[in-house]
């Protein structure tokens, strides 16, 4: 048999193997006696990490379970047999039973929610389509990611628009002073405010609810980049008082890379231009679905978000949020009493949910990214370094980190 066929053959028994059963969770009556074992033993039975892998970026794309890999591969496999009736894809389709479940646990409506396939496009979608005219100021944090700036960008380029950056302290003091800094800077020729719910480089929680209230009472528009929001920490979409939200449930909530949500406040469904059209754009009794006839998808992809959702909610949000948040309490401390470490995100544990940054004291991380990057250590970080833990993320993972940070960076 030559390679060609070997490979050929090979994929063949991978794409024919048999699913392995759905493996059942812990007992809950071992999270309540030992949540590190309870814990250990859902990432060797619901991931397929393995146990040589120490994964501290998750920010950045989250690690998909077996449930969601099975049901996109069982989709897939039965989207090519044809064995139903309806095309497997989406783009055309308004998708209403998949959204009600989404939009009952993200708390919204599910008229105001339309599936997309990432924050950066849902971002995108946001600010091609509001209208806005020479002279109009957009007000966002110096903290932004790149694609909750450039779409911004793009409208001053091509608009005239304005677009005036809000310095974020580092470390902040508490919700109340990052409220006031943004509020504050809200100008006369303020037409709207974008910001991150969490910010991607600190982690930092911004207070949402009450930043959109003080924007909207002084006929600002407000726009939220949750992309490091939903799974992460509680919340409710209806009760961020926002004009539109832009999510990634590939990073928290365990969907497959591909998934995205736009979230459009219903008095603003008929204001908001739609980006990408194909028939049906212009219907507006479809009401957010409109904004997802974009054409050909993959649906299987959207079978996985809901796959994803079914999973956070078997673990119960709350024990995730808890189990996730205290690994990041344990990164905190870890790195606060190491001199050669700044930390950036804030000494109050409220304001950080799973993600903590901290920046370098005279010493240059390269031989850190190298030597972690050995050791099978998936980091992400540059001038500063992002810590970000899942479910799936054990203590000595951490521990094992800043062993590895000791032993290159502690001065002797």
């Amino acid at each position: 048999m030559n390679r060609r066929a070997l490979i050929a053959s090979s994929l063949f028994g991978i794409a024919a193997a048999p699913r392995a059963a759905a493996r059942a969770l812990p007992p809950q009556s071992l999270l309540a006696t030992d949540a590190d074992k309870y814990w250990r033993q859902v990432r060797k039975d619901q991931f397929l990490l393995p146990d040589w892998r120490i994964f501290l970026n998750n920010g950045s794309l989250g690690v998909a379970p077996r449930p969601v890999i099975d049901a996109v591969f069982n989709f897939e496999r039965a989207g090519v047999a044809r064995t139903g009736d309806d095309y497997p894809r989406w783009g055309y389709e308004t998708l209403d039973e998949e959204r009600n479940e989404l939009a009952a646990f993200l708390g919204c409506k599910k008229d105001s929610l339309a599936l997309t396939h990432c924050a950066t496009e849902s971002m995108s979608m946001i600010a091609a389509g509001i209208d806005l005219k020479t002279g109009d100021e957009v007000l966002m944090t110096n903290e932004e990611h790149p694609s909750g700036i450039a779409p911004w960008q793009r409208r001053a380029q091509r608009d005239g628009v304005t677009v005036r950056e809000v310095a974020i302290p580092h470390p902040p003091r508490s919700s109340a002073q990052l409220a006031d800094l943004v509020i504050s800077a809200i100008g006369p020729r303020t037409r709207v405010l974008s910001f991150s719910g969490i910010l991607t480089n600190t982690g930092v929680i911004l207070p949402m609810p009450e930043i959109c209230h003080a924007a909207r009472a002084k006929g600002v528009i407000t726009v939220i980049d949750g992309a490091h929001v939903n799974g992460q920490i509680p919340c409710r979409l209806d009760e961020l008082g926002c004009d539109y939200y832009a999510g990634s449930p590939h990073k928290w909530m365990f969907a497959p890379a591909g998934s995205g949500i736009l979230y459009i406040r219903e008095e603003n469904l008929d204001r908001l231009w739609p980006t990408i059209v194909t028939g049906g754009w212009d219907n507006k009794a479809d009401k957010a679905a409109r904004f997802m006839k974009v054409g050909t998808n993959n649906r299987s992809i959207v079978t996985g978000l809901i796959a994803g959702l079914r999973f956070l909610k078997s673990l119960g949000p709350e024990n995730v949020y808890t189990r996730i948040h205290s690994l990041a309490r344990r990164t905190y401390s870890l790195a606060a009493s190491r001199p050669y470490l700044e930390l950036v995100s804030s000494a109050d544990h409220a304001l950080y949910g799973s993600l903590v940054t901290v920046g370098f004291r005279g010493a240059r991380p390269d031989e850190l990214w190298r030597k972690a990057r050995e050791r099978k250590i998936w980091l992400y970080g540059g001038t500063r370094l992002r810590l970000s833990h899942h479910i799936h993320t054990r203590p000595e993972d951490i521990d094992a980190f800043f062993s590895l940070a000791d032993q290159l960076l502690a001065k002797p």
